[in-house]
This record gives structure tokens, C-alpha cells and sequence, in this order.
């Protein structure tokens, strides 16, 4: 099986669903937009959030479902979005990778 690369706003956005996906709220736009941009301090558009987590989808790494109609959103459904087993493991992998990549850096790096 060859490695899943991933950009880093792609990776954020994953870790984003991961995050999100166990709140009330639940992982879709707005919601992942908001949370990227409270943690990165970084403007985040929802459609580039959108165009990165159809992507991610395409790869297997999320998955989607619509949610119930509200009053609140005008009777619109939101796309909520969670992670699939293979985006957990590419989470997992990263996160082998870059914790490796700093155990590498020698000690007076950081001082």
C-alpha cells in the first residue's frame, strides 16, 4: 500500500474533522472553517474548507452524510463529515513522521 501525502491545510482540515466530529455540532463547513481559524490564526474561507474536504473524501480519508433540515439554517441541510479508518491511520502516520523529524533535531536546536 503506498503512502497518503498530504498538503498541510489538508492535514489540518483532517485533524479538524477528527476534533469536531465528537462535538454536538458536528464536522462540516463553517464549523471546520471556525475551528482552523481560532487554532492557526489564519483567515479560512468555508470554500476553500469545501474544496479540501471533497478532496479528502475522493481519497477515502472522510466520509459524508447530510444532516437534518433546521429553521436556523433556512430549512438547509448541512453535510457533516467524519474520519474513515484509512483517514485515523494517515493521522497516525503523520504524527510518526513529524514526532521523528523533531526527535532528530539535535538538542542546542532548541535552546
Amino acid at each position: 500500500m503506498s503512502r497518503t501525502y498530504l498538503g498541510e491545510f489538508e492535514e489540518l482540515v483532517l485533524l479538524a474533522v477528527a476534533l469536531l466530529e465528537q462535538q454536538p455540532t458536528g464536522a462540516y463547513g463553517v464549523t471546520i472553517a471556525d475551528e482552523l481559524q481560532q487554532r492557526t490564526q489564519r483567515t479560512t474561507s468555508v470554500t476553500g474548507v469545501h474544496v479540501v474536504l471533497y478532496r479528502l473524501e475522493e481519497k477515502g480519508l472522510v466520509g459524508s452524510e447530510l444532516g437534518g433540515a433546521t429553521l436556523a439554517r433556512g430549512g438547509r441541510r448541512k453535510r457533516l463529515f467524519t474520519l474513515t479508518a484509512a483517514g485515523q491511520q494517515v493521522l497516525r502516520e503523520m504524527r510518526q513522521l513529524r514526532i521523528g523529524f523533531w526527535e532528530a533535531l539535535p538538542t542546542p536546536f532548541f535552546s
